[in-house]
Order: structure tokens, then sequence, then C-alpha cells
């Protein structure tokens, strides 16, 4: 009985290990590419044309090229849609074409702490892995590169490997500088609303003044962004990592490809803010020698180090590698975008979140003119427009920090007693070497400590210079009101007043126009007095806010 038992568990056992396979990245998002952002007929069109607009930017700006970029939507069926992105960019070249379209974590970013859009390399080649899984058709590119013929070819995924399957490979005599891509999904659902691809294109612009994009709609209609400002970006630079950012094992995997020979070299040439004095208190801090080969360091070792770092305190992390928009950009291209009556723009200075990573906000405040969320009556309502490293984060707004530290604002505060219902758009870019996403979709910011407050702090100071700017829009109208109330009735008191006091009719009315004028200045004199002390206050707020932030930093 006994050996019967154990003979089935043996072939119990055998049975599981020949069920047991490998998948790779590609398979594995190929089942769940909810993930990626690819769920919801109207969410997964603006997520494929996030990604290639994405690439398009910053393969435009890490060569110096003014971006121009065409998209083209045309519907082919009940919710069948081709999609074409065209850009003036460097183009790729024929080795990393299949790499940048056809594999899963692929790229120049995710291993690097630099200021950029993408960081995961999982964008075009999504798409592809899209395309082939809703049409089983492949994904057309065409690229040309400065001094070499463009070449044309299909492409799709081979999910089993994670690699390029090309076919119809090509090359082209016409001239052609950049990348073009045309792929086609199902399941898919064009729609002109807030989270559709037009408004993201928008929204792209606001962020990128110095791009121009132009949509082609599945109706046909053309629409142009067009540029604001003809000067790129500075170039990002990488950044080494800071100490107090760094996990035992990260410290481990960066040992491993390290040029050092020694760990106190490794020390002092891979991480940011580490120099003789840090080293020397390392050096006291653990129980090995330092002189040992990086390569050979145990986890219990990386484990010391990293308790080490904890335990010191360094320089704060280096913010020269943090690429803001600029406020004059951001205000040219909300003027032009947006066209609001009043606007409000602060870049707060760099600040650091979880220890060691460099940050910065830039926020502004739209009220008025063509400012706020459109709804379908017509009315306005308050709008939110999120970016990170000057990407629109038009999904999962609720789970985002940007949109937490906006709603834990009290607006009437700051005039704006009814915030919700007021024509008025936030704009927050939150910029960084290593956005803290939520999940692979990129579409939210994690709650982290540091950057609630510092989008918070910025929120206040806008929000003081909104409320000023509304509050005397408000009084100008109830004075206005006033004056055409008073001098509306002024003919009939002075009629009656005649006839009860006989006295004469012009010279009484004349009297009732100078009360009348003589109490409106009155009232403007005190208002004008009361918006003058709001704006003192207001400047006294900034300093503290300034004051309080300092003071937290240093602790």
């Amino acid at each position: 009985m006994v050996d019967k038992i154990i003979e089935n568990e043996i072939k119990e056992a055998e049975k599981l290990n020949k069920e047991f396979k490998e998948h790779s990245v590609a398979e594995f998002f190929k089942k769940n590419k909810q993930m990626l952002g690819f769920y919801g007929p109207v969410r997964t069109l603006t997520m494929v044309v996030h990604e290639y607009v994405t690439n398009s930017l910053d393969a435009c700006e890490e060569t110096g090229i003014l971006p121009d970029i065409d998209v083209k939507i045309d519907e082919l069926g009940k919710e069948y849609y081709e999609v074409t992105v065209t850009d003036n960019g460097p183009g790729i070249s024929q080795e990393n074409v299949g790499k940048a379209f056809g594999k899963l974590l692929a790229g120049t970013k995710f291993h690097r702490l630099i200021q950029s859009r993408g960081q995961q390399g999982i964008g075009c080649s999504g798409c592809t892995m899209l395309s082939q899984m809703t049409t089983g058709k492949s994904s057309k590119i065409i690229t040309g590169q400065k001094g070499k013929k463009p070449i044309s070819l299909e492409i799709m995924i081979d999910p089993k490997s994670n690699s390029p399957k090309i076919t119809n490979f090509k090359e082209l005599e016409k001239q052609f500088q950049g990348t073009a891509v045309q792929a086609k999904f199902k399941e898919v659902i064009y729609r002109d609303s807030e989270q559709g691809p037009l408004e993201y294109l928008k929204r792209t612009a606001v962020a990128n003044p110095h791009c121009q994009i132009t949509l082609r709609d599945p109706s046909g209609q053309k629409i142009t962004f067009k540029r604001t400002s003809t000067k790129l970006p500075e170039a990002s630079q990488e950044v080494k990592p800071h100490p107090k950012g760094v996990s035992a094992d990260e410290i481990l995997n960066m040992a491993k490809i390290t040029k050092a020979r020694t760990i106190s070299g490794y020390i002092i040439n891979d991480f940011d803010r580490t120099g003789a004095k840090s080293l020397e208190e390392i050096r006291k801090k653990v129980n090995f020698d330092l002189n040992k080969d990086p390569a050979k360091i145990t986890w219990e070792e990386a484990e010391e180090i990293a308790k080490a770092f904890k335990s010191i305190d360094f320089i704060a992390p280096s913010t020269d590698a943090l690429r803001p928009i600029g406020e004059d950009q951001i205000k040219n291209s909300l003027y032009s975008i947006v066209k609001p009556e009043f606007l409000t723009v602060l870049t707060r200075k760099p600040a650091v979140y979880s220890g060691g990573f460099p940050f910065q906000v830039e926020i502004a405040i739209a009220y008025g003119g063509e400012a706020g969320r459109v709804l379908t009556d017509g009315t306005k309502k308050f709008e939110i427009m999120r970016f990170a490293n000057r990407v629109p984060l038009p999904f999962d707004a609720g789970n985002c920090a940007l949109t937490h530290a906006v709603q834990g604002i009290d607006w009437k505060r700051y005039g704006i007693k009814d915030a919700e219902n007021s024509p008025m758009t936030v704009f927050i870019n939150f910029i960084s070497v290593h956005i803290p996403y939520t999940g692979a979709g990129k579409q939210s910011v994690a709650d982290e400590e540091e950057v609630l407050e510092e989008v918070r702090l910025a929120l206040m100071n806008t929000g003081r210079r909104a409320g000023i700017y509304i509050s005397h829009k408000k009084k100008d109208e109830e004075n206005q009101m006033k004056r055409k109330m008073f001098y509306k009735y002024i003919p009939e008191i002075t009629k009656a007043l005649t006839e009860m006091t006989k006295t004469d009719e012009s010279k009484l009315k004349e009297q009732m126009q100078k009360l009348v004028l003589e109490k409106l200045q009155l009232d403007e004199a005190k208002d004008k007095e009361e918006m003058e002390k709001l704006e003192e206050q207001m400047k006294n707020d900034d300093k503290s806010s300034f004051v309080e932030t300092k003071k937290k930093k240093v602790k």
C-alpha cells in the first residue's frame, strides 16, 4: 500500500515537471496587457498614440532636432483603426530597429538615472505586440538616417523568445530622415473626449512648447498645435545613484559591473556625493576590508554598506540633471493653447525624495478664457493636467499623488469658493531622474511624502495669486452691478423726491449721482486696501513656506 502511494506521488511529480515551462517577458505581457495600460477601447488607442509620440519626442530631443510629429488615425471598421505616426527625428539603425519595435524591455533608459519620458523599454514594442494580438498583422516601419538610404520593413514579435521577426526588408531610393510607424488595432475606439488622442496631443503640446504636432482624425479633420518656442530642452544628464537611495541588492548588482578594482574605489567612483571623508566613516562601520575586489562582495557585506549609507550624512543629491520646462515657456504655451484670461506659473526649487532621487515641480493655474474642462452642456469644470517629465497622464488620476495634492488644498482660503465649478485649469509637471510610477502603465505617481509636500506648497503659492485675481474680478463685477443698479433707480427716486419736496429735479439728480459716485469710490478704495493686505499676506506666507521647507530638509 505504501509503495503504491509513493509510486503515485512520483508519477504526479514527473507530470508536474513535464508541465513546468519557462515564459518570456513578451508572453507575460501578452497575457497581462492591462499592466501596460492597454485596457478599455478609448484608453488603449490613446496609449498607443502616447507610446509612439513619446518615442519620437525623445529621439528628436536627444539629437538636437525640433520635433515635427504627424499623427494619422483611420477608421477601418467597427472598433478597428490604423495608426500612423511620422517624425523628423534621427532615424533608427538597421541593427536597432528590431529591438526598438520588437523586443520588450529593450532600451537605453531603464538602467540609467536620467530624466526621460520613457523608462522601461516597453512602449513601442508593446504596441507591436498589441497589433498582432488583435489583428494578426505586422507593424510597418520606415526609418532613415542622415547620409544613409532609408529602409522599410514589417515587424512582429516572437513571444516565446521575446525577439523581433522582421519581414519584407528593403532599402528605399527616396529621401527620408526620421521614423514612420503604421500599425492596425482592433477593440479600440476613437473618441473626442478628455481621455482621447486629441486631448492627449493637446496636453503634449502644452508641456512641449518646442514641438509641433499635427493630428488627422478619423473624420479627416486636421488639427495642428504649433510650437510656441524654438528653444530645445537642454540635454538630460545621467547621474550616479545617491547612497541614501540604494538597497543592498542594488549595491551587490552594481558591484558586479563596476570598473573599480576595490570596494573603496567602487564607492567613490560609482556613487554620487561620496568622497574620502564619507569613505572613512563607512570603513569604521563595516567589518570587512574595503580593499577587497568588488566582484567578490557578499550579500551580508552589501547589507553592511547599505546600513552604513543610511547612518551617514551625505550632501544632497546633485540636481543639475533636472530639466524643467521653464516658466516663460509654460506661459507662452498655455496662452497659445488654453487662452486663459489669467495665468500664474511657478517652478519650485529642486528637492529630494526617498533619500536619494532629485525632483522638481512646475505648477500653473489658468483661469477663465478656454481654461477648465468643458462638459457636453457647455459648462466649465475644474481641470487638472498632470504630467511626468513633460508626458501627459490622462488616466488613473484617482491613484496619483499629484491629484491627491490638489484635492488636499482648501481653495476657499484663496477666495475660490466653488473650485469644482470654476473655469480653472491646474497644470502640474513632476520631473525627476526616476519617476515613482504606481504601475507599468506609467499613468500615476506614487504618494511619496516629499513629492506631496512640494506640490502642496506650490499649489498654495499659485492658489493665492489666482485667488487675488478672482477676488479682484468678483469685486469689479459687484461694483459694476452696484453702479448699474444705482444709476437705474436715480431717475425714479429723484422724480419721487421732487414731487415730495418741490425741489429742482435736475439739481436733485446731480446731487444723487454725486453721492452714488462717492459711495462707489469709497467701496473701491476699501476693496483695494483689502487686496493689498491679501497680497502682503501672500508674500509673508511664501516666505514662511520656504523657511518651513528648508527646516524640514535639514532634519
